[in-house]
């Protein structure tokens, strides 16, 4: 971590349920965020409100394992992090596969020198194919400057993932090298668009060798 003495708190904060169940569907992102707007139809208003990556065990067939240690995360504004106490126990039907939430604590953001996002969207030009590094670093590259980001920026892995309108294209996407308060902005603002589905969303990382798992 940075030193951060001086900088004021987070306007965002982490909000950590402990999630029980066995399984989930194996692209199960936009089936877990349309449960939890089921669930809670407000945070689907909030600015800047995201749901991470949920941490899966991999298997030969159709779903994803659930540890008894997995968790789901919601970046949300620091003004409504009370609210969602309300969840602390409720029941999610995530396309046919129900896991239950935990009650809530409470995880600050700080700044690191190192930001990993899973997958950031490349909301690209239908002509680029969504599929053109190049294009996508050229407006990820848009983004942190407008933020003051100052920064090595390394583009990695392509992924999809199901989206409301189809498929989404993007990258994992490592930052390197940011001052606190520029991190503190990123981690606060993320990166491109489709924040509801985990895109564009960055935690702390200690290695960018992670940048191409």
């Amino acid at each position: 971590m940075i030193d951060d003495a001086e900088l004021p708190p987070s306007t965002m904060v982490d909000a950590v349920f402990p999630l029980e169940g066995r399984t989930l569907p194996r692209d199960y992102r936009l089936a877990l965020a349309d449960a939890l707007d089921a669930a809670a139809p407000w945070l689907r208003d909030l600015p800047g409100a995201g749901l991470h990556p949920v941490n899966v065990a991999d298997t030969a067939g159709g779903d994803v394992l659930l540890s008894q240690r997995a968790r789901l995360v919601l970046r949300v504004p620091r003004t409504h992090a009370d609210a969602l106490h309300a969840l602390a126990g409720r029941e999610l039907d995530v396309d046919g596969h129900r896991v239950r939430l935990g009650a809530p604590h409470l995880r600050e953001l700080l700044p690191h020198n190192t930001l990993y996002a899973h997958f950031v969207a490349a909301d690209l030009d239908e002509g680029t194919g969504g599929d053109d590094e190049a294009a996508f670093l050229a407006a990820v590259n848009a983004e942190l400057d407008a933020l003051g980001a100052a920064c090595r920026r390394i583009c990695g892995q392509r992924q999809r993932i199901r989206g409301g309108d189809g498929v989404l294209v993007g990258f994992s996407l490592m930052l390197h090298g940011l001052a606190a308060a520029d991190a503190l902005r990123v981690l606060e603002a993320g990166v491109g668009p489709h924040r509801r589905l985990g895109a564009g969303l960055f935690v702390p990382h200690r290695s960018a060798a992670a940048v191409g798992s």
